[in-house]
């Protein structure tokens, strides 16, 4: 077994690291950033996915993962977890489907609601000690999930056309070109950044790069919001014009 994640600001790494720690010891997790990613999918028949949903949709990043490794998914039984700030009808199965496209046996989906990570808009934004109180509720239901597993109950959230409807409905059709492409709407303010290159060297995309001690910004944002949630001058935007309050899952453990 093997766990394989995409994470912005730790809430997906942080939920399969904790699965993997009740489910199975032995197993390790990995980010789709790793070099050596395609190696312990093959190496691995069963895998537990974990990733944060974006208006009921797979960020831009991992659906190109996914498909760009299509030759990976046949016959792995696969566990999605998905995570999200508020509410996703079809979190779980929108990955699931797009797996199962490949040749994929999806095993069961989980939803979990962590903090919210989107740092420069007012919606969703919850006090430090709700945040917590939301991380020790998605272990709790974790701990539940894993026992549910070993009971040959594996939950199916997520998976399944009334779920599917809802996701459908709920954001994504709204919502729909977010995602679909990559983004150029970061944006730097020159007065607040200092160039410390923080942000350059966490960017999964590598959008971002320094040039004459500020940072520059390219057209390949997958809107992980890590950058922002990092900075320590406040200088990055996407959504909103400034940022509201920044979080990382480490914030609330």
């Amino acid at each position: 077994m093997v766990g394989i994640y995409f994470s912005g600001t730790g809430n997906s790494k942080y939920a399969l690291e904790f699965f993997l720690s009740k489910y199975d010891k032995t197993a390790k997790a990995y980010t789709i950033e790793d070099k050596n990613i395609t190696s312990h999918i093959k190496n691995n028949e069963e895998i537990i996915f974990s990733y944060p949903v974006q208006y009921s949709n797979i960020p831009k990043i991992l659906k190109d993962f996914i498909d760009d490794n299509r030759h990976l998914w046949k016959d792995k039984k696969i566990f999605v977890i998905a995570t999200m700030g508020l509410f996703s009808g079809d979190g779980a199965g929108i990955l699931a489907r797009q797996l199962q496209k490949y040749g994929a046996k999806i095993i069961g989906g989980l939803h979990l609601k962590m903090p919210d990570s989107i740092a420069d808009e007012k919606v969703l934004k919850r006090t430090d000690e709700k945040n917590k109180m939301l991380v020790k509720q998605a272990e709790k239901k974790i701990e539940n999930t894993v026992q549910k597993i070993k009971n040959n109950k594996s939950p199916r959230e997520g998976i399944g056309f009334l779920s599917h409807i809802s996701g459908l409905f709920g954001q994504r059709l709204y919502f729909y070109n977010k995602t679909n492409h990559y983004t150029d709407k970061v944006k730097i303010n020159i007065e607040k950044c200092v160039g410390c290159g923080k942000c350059v060297k966490l960017c999964p995309m590598k959008n971002l790069k320094a040039e004459d001690n500020f940072i520059k910004t390219e057209n390949r944002c997958t809107m992980c919001y890590r950058c922002i949630n990092i900075c320590p001058k406040q200088a990055i935007t996407l959504l909103g014009k400034h940022v509201v309050m920044q979080g990382t899952i480490e914030k609330y453990l």
